[in-house]
């Protein structure tokens, strides 16, 4: 497996759910505050702006996506408010710090949320400092993942060549586009038999553990 990363001089790392695992749930508390702002904002029940929430994901990349194009709402406050959650209960991981370190070149942070979101997330991993640059969906001009443009801006920004890079991505959806790009992709979770999905893991260090001698 080493040789068919060889080439790699660029790893882009997704944040929620793929630096930090799916039991820190961290997830669960971005959906309820996502919720409560659509209520708040679209003077909408709680059922009502939970469905629309979960719809707008699907259908457009992001929640917030849906929400600008339909409800041409400011995505700043939003961002800022569905980001305020608890991190007291997520540890510091060693073994990933060590893991990302030992990869030899440029090293990066790409999430649909905010960069102050991915900093704050990573601190509390004990994963700072370790990372050359964080970008969040504000670099991409509020484009999400999985569209291609959103890639493009923030590869460009970031000076990416996709055909040197390598995504590690919770999200099946944002693997394709990436895939078409020329990127190596890495699928980290369950397992999904899609075409451009390269590499799938559960356990992120240890698979970054067996991409050096």
């Amino acid at each position: 497996m080493q040789q068919a990363f060889s080439h790699v001089t660029t790893w882009v790392f997704d944040l929620d759910n793929t630096l930090y695992p799916p039991t820190d749930a961290l997830f669960d508390q971005i959906d309820v505050l996502m919720t409560n702002y659509v209520m708040d904002n679209l003077n909408l029940d709680q059922p009502t702006a939970n469905r629309l929430r979960g719809e707008y994901w699907a259908d457009y990349g992001t929640t917030l996506a849906g929400l600008m194009e339909v409800h041409n709402l400011d995505p700043e406050p939003f961002l800022d408010a569905v980001h305020q959650i608890d991190l007291s209960h997520v540890q510091n991981d060693h073994g990933l710090r060590a893991s990302i370190q030992q990869l030899e070149g440029r090293k990066i942070v790409y999430t649909n949320g905010s960069r102050d979101h991915a900093e704050r997330v990573t601190k509390a991993r004990g994963l700072d400092g370790i990372f050359d640059a964080m970008y969040g969906v504000e670099h991409a001009g509020y484009e999400p993942k999985p569209r291609r443009v959103a890639f493009e801006r923030v590869f460009a920004l970031d000076g990416v060549n996709p055909r040197s890079a390598a995504l590690f991505e919770d999200d099946v959806r944002n693997l394709e586009i990436p895939h078409e790009m020329g990127l190596k992709t890495v699928l980290v979770g369950p397992k999904d038999d899609r075409p451009f999905v390269h590499y799938q893991t559960e356990d992120l260090t240890d698979f970054l553990s067996r991409l050096v001698p």
